[in-house]
């Protein structure tokens, strides 16, 4: 060993390093593997003590019998209520148009008008209708005149021809000439008849000139309100035309129009009570009944159309107006209630489980609507069976179950 540089010396000497024995160098050697070879024995004993505690609770488990707690289906009421939109509607409604043409003179009613049956609501001048009316009363006139000349003439053909018949057997009226006084005879009752029906066409015309002159006073068809006016004075307005005059709706009382769903659909009937209410008045419940109902769904939304008439006498209730419908209607079939917990949903469909004699039975149901913790079924149940509360997917059909005490026995 090279010697340090006089810098790197220290002032005093190392003492010589002390060598281990070799038996203490053993004895240390075998008590750690000892330590060792101790935990790994411990630590494998008591995995293998769980394990077997393990697999005897488990062939335990296998051989106990499932307990599950049981509810009998509830019945429900026949009657379900139904809270549906409507809209409100006027008991009728029409627009008034003019039957004879002219010229608007006067109006008399205007939109919130409350008017009567029969009530005029216009007068129309009708310049061209009078001289027609002057005109068939001339042609009148005209025909009766052509039928007193034909009676005239009438008549004179039957003096010729009674004197002809006198004079005939003396050969002083040839036989021609009686059968020529016969035939003008029979013309003259022709041409009185043809008179006649002249006559009467002529006053058939006038009747009817008359009653479109009526027409020139639009009145109301039926009591109600008066909603639209569309005309003033001096409107040229014609029966042709289709332009409406007037619109008059009646409000007492109110129809109401709901759509009622298919599963109630066959309990409406006529005489149902409803209560309808509008958030223009809060709290306040206008009490109707069922009038009628189509008789047929929609395809497009399997609701049937049903009037409600509700009494309107002070006019609260307003045509457009949007409504909430409350009525209870009888379902046309048995509703039972039962958890939704029990309902058990696999590829095969919906089930619940039964239990009898202490067997599990999966029973197909349908169920009618959902309401959260609980669930309507409308088939598959009778209301006798004992239905497990709570469904398992592990549930078989035939295992065998004991029954646990219940605290309730409906839902």
């Amino acid at each position: 060993m090279s010697e340090r540089p006089a810098e790197h010396r220290l002032d005093f000497d190392l003492p010589a390093a002390t060598a281990v024995p070799k038996k203490r160098l053993a004895k240390v050697t075998v008590a750690v593997a000892l330590v060792l070879a101790a935990a790994f024995a411990v630590g494998y004993f008591e995995r293998r003590r769980s394990a077997a505690t393990l697999a005897k609770a488990t062939e335990a488990s296998q051989h106990a019998v499932l307990r599950v707690e049981v509810v009998t289906p509830k019945v429900l009421a026949s009657d379900r209520a139904l809270q549906l939109p409507g809209s409100v509607q006027p008991l009728q409604a029409t627009q008034i148009f003019a039957r004879a043409s002219g010229y608007v003179r006067k109006w008399k009613a205007d939109i919130g008008d409350k008017v009567k049956e029969g009530q005029v609501l216009a007068e129309i001048e009708t310049p061209e209708l009078d001289q027609e009316l002057a005109q068939a009363r001339a042609q009148l006139m005209q025909t009766q005149a052509s039928e007193a000349q034909a009676k005239a003439n009438r008549d004179l053909a039957l003096a010729n021809l009674g004197r002809a018949r006198r004079l005939a057997p003396s050969g002083v009226v040839s036989k021609a000439e009686l059968d020529q006084a016969e035939a003008q005879a029979s013309v003259g009752e022709a041409n009185i008849k043809v008179a006649a029906a002249n006559v009467g066409a002529a006053q058939a015309n006038i009747r009817r000139l008359m009653q479109l002159k009526a027409f020139a006073s639009v009145t109301a068809p039926f009591a109600g309100t008066i909603t639209q006016r569309t005309v003033e004075v001096g409107t040229l307005v014609s029966a042709a035309n289709g332009q409406p005059l007037f619109r008059i709706a009646a409000m007492d009382p109110a129809r109401i129009f709901v759509q009622i769903p298919q599963d109630v659909a066959p309990g409406v009937r006529p005489g149902v009570a409803a209560a309808v209410s509008v958030r223009e008045y809060p709290g306040r419940k206008f009490q109707g009944v069922v009038t009628r109902a189509s008789g047929e769904l929609d395809p497009s939304t399997r609701t049937m159309t049903t009037e409600i008439r509700v009494p309107n006498q002070d006019g609260a209730l307003m045509a457009g107006m949007y409504a909430e419908v409350s009525l209870s209607l009888p379902l046309a079939h048995h509703v039972l209630e039962v958890p939704a917990t029990a309902l058990l949903s696999d590829a095969r469909g919906q089930h619940v489980a039964l239990v009898e004699n202490g067997k599990l039975h999966l029973q197909p149901v349908v169920v009618e609507r959902d309401n959260g913790a609980t669930i309507d079924v409308s088939s598959g149940l009778t209301g006798n069976e004992s239905v497990a509360r709570i469904g398992s997917a592990a549930f078989v059909e035939g295992m065998q179950v004991e029954v646990r005490p219940s605290a309730k026995a409906s839902p």
